[in-house]
């Protein structure tokens, strides 16, 4: 056996339904045989929270060795875990196809699916959490009490907050929309450029959850730069992509709803067009997740193949059509790379897209920003994701460009505050990057 793998990465399908899946014996063997490797190597030391206190789990047992420790004292190394991939992917070198076998994000996963099977739910306020077009929806009623009551700062309500819902108080929450994404789109579609290189592409954009209520200028700049590029382009939202439910093990959940929009969408797919998500963690859950959960379902896999991040999308079209005219001169970027784009494993497409601007200066961070989707604004999370952000906040201060961009919007909005806090704060606005080259097209 050779020491690490050289071939590409494969993962497994995730074997959800089959009662092996959640017996406690079973499980608790898996997270022994894998736990023991990652004991023997500790190159993840640095990546998150999950290996330090599994390390240090060990370092404390008697003899310093696995079997030391108490299954039940595995549950902190668990809740770690932000599924961002980063070690399956750029870190392990036991993934699979080695024998090993390795994939620590998917028995994390395994485990909480495990746990919510036992409890039989999902803690209630976390799931509350999770609801994110029901919130989004109800917030739309009333923007700006939603927005007032979670303001970071509102010493009335997010103390409360933090007692109720276990929301840290310090934490600055997205902010929501009257009108969403959808509804503007339809309103005030953009003119498509007939006259542009790639004028025979057609899409639909899958809004996400967080362009349609939380942010709809990324969904619009992904319009307008699209249209400047002649590609016709439909908004659709039939529902959240499930990573929310996944974070908390809730699959049922995640399955039912790759089903229901993979369905909504085949249509689009059989007519040729190509499918654009917003935001890397629903372009990771529609490309290679849903495959993985329900591998069956035909409407997936062809979603799966159909399926773009907004980025890629963008340098495609310059690779095979070429893009419109009309860039100006000049964009000063300080890009972080987002886990859930890099779980792609698609490249850098972010960078690659802004180096398109002419004379672009693109300063790229390549560091965890610490966030991890919902698991961050948690109470007992908040300062353990300040604390991973820490260097990727200074690298970020460092390069000192005009604007701040990161793909995944929570990430670039954790950066920033990490920017406006310390001894030299800077307050600052996390842009999408194709927010940043809609405004090199000056749309």
């Amino acid at each position: 056996m050779r020491e690490g793998s050289l071939e590409a990465p494969t993962r497994h399908v995730i074997d959800w339904t089959n009662p092996d899946f959640i017996d406690e014996a079973k499980l608790d063997a898996e997270l022994r045989r894998q736990f023991d490797i990652c004991h023997g190597c500790r190159r993840c030391f640095n990546l998150c929270d999950s290996f330090p206190r599994l390390f240090d789990l060990v370092d404390a047992a008697g003899d310093e060795e696995l079997h030391g420790v108490k299954s039940a004292d595995f549950k902190p190394v668990v809740d770690a875990c932000t599924l961002c991939d980063m070690c399956y992917l750029t870190k392990c070198p036991y993934v699979p196809p080695h024998a090993f076998n390795i994939d620590f994000p998917h028995l994390m996963l395994r485990y909480r699916v495990a746990e919510r099977a036992k409890q039989g739910a999902t803690p209630f306020w976390d799931e509350q959490l999770t609801e994110t077009d029901r919130n989004g929806k109800l917030a739309a009623i009333a923007p700006d009490l939603a927005n007032w009551a979670s303001k970071r700062g509102n010493g009335l309500t997010r103390p409360i907050l933090e007692k109720i819902a276990d929301v840290h108080q310090d934490v600055e929450l997205p902010k929501f929309y009257g009108k969403t994404f959808v509804s503007q789109a339809k309103a005030n579609p953009p003119a498509v450029n007939t006259e542009a290189p790639a004028k025979a592409r057609k899409a639909v954009i899958y809004a996400t959850c967080f362009a349609n209520y939380n942010n709809p200028d990324i969904g619009n700049a992904a319009l307008a730069v699209l249209a400047k590029n002649g590609v016709e382009a439909e908004v659709v939202y039939p529902a959240c992509c499930g990573m929310p439910q996944l974070e908390q093990g809730n699959i049922e959940r995640v399955a039912e709803k790759a089903r229901e929009i993979a369905k909504a969408l085949r249509p689009h797919v059989d007519a040729g067009k190509d499918v654009i998500a917003l935001v890397p963690s629903c372009g990771l859950m529609m490309k290679f997740e849903w495959p993985l959960i329900v591998p069956d379902d035909e409407n997936v896999k062809a979603l799966s193949r159909a399926t773009y991040d907004i980025c890629e999308y963008v340098v495609d079209i310059a690779k095979k059509e070429g893009l419109a005219p009309g860039l100006q001169t000049g964009a000063s970027v300080a890009l972080h790379l987002a886990c859930h784009a890099r779980a792609q494993n698609m490249g850098q497409k972010a960078t690659e897209m802004l180096k398109l601007i002419p004379q672009a200066d693109v300063a790229v961070i390549e560091r965890c920003s610490g966030h991890g989707g919902s698991w961050g604004i948690k109470k007992e999370n908040f300062p353990i994701a300040t604390k991973f952000a820490r260097q990727t906040v200074r690298k970020t201060a460092d390069a000192n460009k005009t604007y701040l961009a990161s793909e995944c919007p929570l990430a670039g909005k954790h950066i920033a505050q990490g920017l406006g806090s310390g001894d030299n704060p800077k307050t600052t606005e996390s842009l999408h990057p194709i927010q940043i080259f809609a405004k090199a097209y000056g749309l």
